[in-house]
This record gives C-alpha cells, sequence and structure tokens, in this order.
C-alpha cells in the first residue's frame, strides 16, 4: 500500500469517526474543506490573517485588472 493511500484512508477513518462522514462525503470534500472541518472540531483558532480594506485598496490600485 503507498504512504497515500495509507493517509488517506486514516483520514477517511478519522472524518468517519469524527465528524460521522460516509466515504463518499470524505472523497468529495477537498483538502481545504476537510482542514477547517477538523481544525473547528479540535477548537482550533483560525489564525489572524488576511487582507484589511486598506490593503485591499492598495491591491485594486495596483492591479487594477
Amino acid at each position: 500500500m503507498t504512504r497515500f493511500a495509507e493517509a488517506a484512508g486514516r483520514l477517511a477513518g478519522v472524518a468517519g469517526w469524527l465528524l460521522g462522514w460516509r466515504p463518499d462525503e470524505f472523497w468529495r470534500a477537498t483538502p481545504a474543506e476537510l482542514a477547517a472541518v477538523l481544525r473547528a472540531a479540535r477548537s482550533e483558532e483560525e489564525p489572524d490573517g488576511g487582507v484589511d480594506g486598506g490593503e485591499l485598496a492598495r491591491l485594486m490600485g495596483a492591479m487594477p485588472d
């Protein structure tokens, strides 16, 4: 069994056990969706960051298209 298959199997098991996901729900989820749900399940806060209004305006001015 490859490393990917082993890791995917473990993640599918965690998703089924912790989240109640069926296999088709696991395989339809994106890695970002799975990570977000697992962070929420572990009560981890999202890191502060992103773009504030001033930075967005600067970026829009620099790249108007």
